[in-house]
């Protein structure tokens, strides 16, 4: 693996309120991060951050060597087509069929003819499970069947990183176990990089092989599961173990 992430001195406020203090991060090229901290940590918005669709209040982001903060609309278009999201709503077009979605950055971003954008939109929904109904509009999916459809729109043009906010929300154990599969199918197979924000452990487990604690704005623990599990920081070990904290910084 190789850096591809270089996070350094990152702040993010809004008004009076810091949301992300001084936190460093680096984030290597292929692997899987599970991002965990409490309701209102800064987790979303620090996956806002990596693909520019926030600046920063202070410090730095770079992207393969590119700083983030230092670029225009125009010139992180292409970092965006490199770095996809996938929305804790999945975000889908309710207007438009499931070929229509998977469909659209095709047309956007490239030019593919539509023998190509049709090959290639059946592709991705082989890749996560749902041959054959590209006809459906999202009205018709369940919530596990819309989430991939949104998963298989976000690989659609073959990025190098996903960045998944809540991915398991509203969804039951089994399907969200899908998920967890899916996600990390598309960083061993297809080599791409995970950063996965949730409140779910076992999806968390599953999908990160690094993990990284946002705690009051900060980094409390950066590390692997084993890592985790041997460190003496019982406010971490209180997230992870689902314990209520009653105890001082």
């Amino acid at each position: 693996m190789s850096g591809l992430f270089k996070i350094r001195g990152l702040t993010k406020r809004y008004g009076d309120r810091t949301v992300l203090d001084r936190i460093d991060l680096d984030l290597e090229r292929g692997e899987g991060l599970a991002l965990l901290g409490r309701s209102g940590t800064g987790k979303s918005v620090l996956l806002r951050q990596l693909n520019g669709l926030e600046a920063p209040s202070e410090g730095t982001i770079e992207f393969d060597g590119q700083c983030l903060s230092s670029l225009d609309e125009r010139q992180l278009a292409p970092i965006r087509r490199r770095v996809a999201m996938l929305f804790q709503s999945g975000a889908l077009f309710d207007s438009m069929t499931v070929f229509g979605n998977i469909a659209f950055p095709l047309l956007e971003h490239t030019d593919m003819d539509e023998d190509e954008v049709r090959e290639c939109v059946a592709e991705k929904l082989r890749r996560v499970g749902l041959e054959g109904i590209e006809d459906r509009m999202p009205s018709q999916l369940s919530g596990g069947m819309r989430k991939r459809v949104a998963l298989a729109r976000s690989l659609a043009l073959d990025p190098e990183v996903v960045l998944f906010d809540e991915p398991s929300t509203g969804l039951d154990p089994m399907t969200a176990a899908s998920i967890a599969s899916l996600i990390e199918s598309a960083r061993r197979d297809l080599g791409v990089t995970c950063v996965v924000v949730t409140h779910d452990l076992p999806l968390a487990r599953r999908t990160g092989q690094r993990v990284a604690y946002l705690h009051e704005s900060k980094f409390r623990f950066i590390g692997t599961w084993a890592e985790a599990e041997a460190s003496d920081d019982r406010h971490l070990h209180d997230f992870l173990e689902g314990r209520e904290e009653n105890h001082a910084a």
